[in-house]
């Protein structure tokens, strides 16, 4: 590890929240239930917000609630500018923003620009219209290959499985043109080419914005434009539905029509007092190309998916930062970090033996090898200790501040993940880590995730050992570890700080870095590692003492 040519990051004395922010993700359905009907809705966040509180956080950003027939946990949206009723109304979206507000809690919220439901109005539209009208063009349809138009209109593959084209059928019947998605086939994708989609949007950034939100997660925004023509992908045995970093972009990624619409939006944020922020679920490698997207005038921040790639090696670690630091101080945008979210298997079941993660949109199911739940969760905590330590703006995901693990026995019977279905059950998909919340251990069946004991996904058994209760305001447990790294990352002022290696402590074995007067070292070793004789500021190995050895898979912040 050439610590002496790594790049080194200088502390920035600012006022912009966004840019040192610890932001949580609330996923609505999954974190608390108020009327016992199964799912989780916004009375039930609003009634927990005291909870969210006392964690420390600066923002919560929640994954959609907005209108849909919930083919994808509501990431198929059939009206952007109402609350599905499964979650409340308008109304109890207002009072849940002025209790965050309230608590001095910022709200985000999910955009997902590049594709409707197929029940939106716009879509039902466009199915009813002649082929070539102005309905059409608010998506991609295409008439088919072959003889008869009984083949897709290209080679594009769906994340979920299968191809990205599905066929229409006329109102007499007969064959019709294919649209595109990406994503199910429930959700077909939007055409950003047009002038009225790119319209529409920026009114629904409008409306938002006018209720009180102070800005938005956008979903999958390097995935809007389209090379024109909609060619196939040149690679396609070799990338399958993705692309191949390095080399040219597919047809369905990272088209340069979309920085536009991005400059646009963040136009229309900075018109609102309050410093609005926008984040772009963007998976753009390397991140020297991400940065593009960070650009002063487009997306405050990204999602850094290369540290969450990261597979908690040493070598990747080290390797990630330095390339993160580098890509986003080069356009004067902060580094993000993340461990986990809805889309991936919990870190702390990652941890305990489960290397990275497996491709996309998949998870853990019952006849997979199981995590070491006591190594996972070892390996979270002070994977989470180091991370909370690192300049720039942290994402945290519902439950990771329980040390929930992953639910990797899920019956078949319960799964509701698109991806299930669309690969036969090949791919067991994400819900494993979307299972609610455990809040008071033996309330019911749910654990305090309501009254009645109804979920939309069961928990495993083992939940009500993680449930909050449990763990507020006992000395030790994960729940006080994140409370007190996040209020001493506030007092040290560690999300603004600077950062730089220390080579004694930086190799194979351990990762040892300096913010401010903050030494942070975590143990990658075998073997317990001699500490400096410095004041222990916090540490995730419980009892660790003055003198004392760092044990392996630990970590430690040490005063200089």
């Amino acid at each position: 590890m050439r610590v002496d040519t790594a790049p080194k990051h200088a502390a920035r004395s600012t006022s912009e929240w966004w840019r040192s922010a610890i932001i949580y993700q609330v996923y609505p359905r999954s974190f608390a239930d108020s009327n016992g009907d199964g799912m989780g809705d916004l009375p039930g966040i609003t009634s927990r917000m005291g909870s969210l509180a006392s964690l420390g956080i600066d923002a919560i950003w929640l994954s959609p609630f907005m209108r849909s027939p919930q083919k994808d946990a509501g990431y198929d949206v059939s009206d952007y500018t109402d609350v599905d009723p499964l979650f409340g109304t308008l109304q109890d979206f207002d009072a849940m923003v002025s209790a965050a507000h309230a608590a001095g809690i910022r709200v985000l919220i999910d955009l997902v620009p590049n594709h409707t439901s197929s029940q939106h109005r716009w879509f039902q539209a466009a199915l009813a219209a002649v082929e070539g009208s102005p309905e059409r063009e608010f998506y991609h349809f295409k008439d088919g290959r072959g003889e008869s138009g009984e083949l897709p209109p290209n080679n594009w593959l769906s994340l979920f499985g299968g191809p990205a084209w599905t066929r229409t059928t006329n109102a007499d019947g007969s064959l019709g043109q294919w649209y595109c998605h990406l994503f199910d086939s429930s959700q077909p994708d939007l055409n950003w080419e047009n002038p009225l989609v790119q319209e529409a949007f920026e009114d629904i950034l409008r409306f938002w914005l006018d209720r009180g939100v102070d800005g938005f997660r956008v979903d999958q925004p390097h995935a809007m434009g389209k090379a024109p023509g909609l060619p196939d992908h040149p690679d396609i045995e070799r990338a399958g539905a993705g692309f191949i970093e390095g080399e040219p972009s597919p047809p369905m990624w990272f088209q340069e029509s979309v920085h536009p619409i991005f400059r646009r939006w963040r136009a229309v944020l900075d018109s609102y007092e309050g410093e609005r922020a926008m984040c772009g679920e963007a998976y753009v490698l390397p991140l020297s190309f991400m940065a593009l997207w960070v650009r002063p005038d487009e997306f405050h921040q990204t999602f850094n998916f290369r540290f969450l790639d990261s597979e908690w090696n040493s070598q990747i670690i080290f390797e990630t930062i330095n390339e993160s630091f580098a890509a986003f101080d080069a356009v004067g945008a902060p580094s993000t970090w993340v461990l986990s979210n809805h889309d991936v298997i919990r870190h702390a079941s990652r941890m305990g033996g489960v290397k990275g993660r497996p491709t996309a949109s998949d998870g853990i199911g019952p006849k997979s090898a199981q995590p070491d739940r006591e190594l996972g969760l070892k390996r979270a905590r002070a994977a989470t200790l180091f991370t909370l330590a690192l300049p720039g703006s942290m994402y945290l995901y519902q439950g990771e501040e329980l040390g929930l693990p992953e639910h990797t026995t899920l019956a078949d019977e319960f799964r509701q993940d698109p991806t299930f279905y669309r690969t036969g059950g090949v791919r067991v998909g994400r819900d494993g880590c979307r299972v609610p919340l455990p809040w008071e251990a033996g309330a019911g069946p749910a654990n305090g995730f309501n009254s009645t004991g109804k979920a939309w996904l069961p928990q495993p058994e083992i939940y009500a050992e993680y449930s909050r209760d449990r763990q507020d305001g006992v000395q030790g447990s994960t729940l006080e570890l994140y409370k007190l790294a996040i209020r001493l990352r506030k007092e040290l002022k560690l999300g603004d700080g600077s950062f730089e290696w220390v080579p004694e402590f930086t190799n194979e074995k351990t990762l040892g870095f300096r913010n401010g007067e903050i030494l942070v070292i975590h143990n990658f070793g075998s073997e317990p590692l001699q500490l400096p004789a410095l004041k222990i500021v916090a540490s995730s190995q419980n009892g660790l003492t003055l003198g004392a050895t760092l044990s392996a898979d630990q970590t430690v912040w040490l005063a200089v």
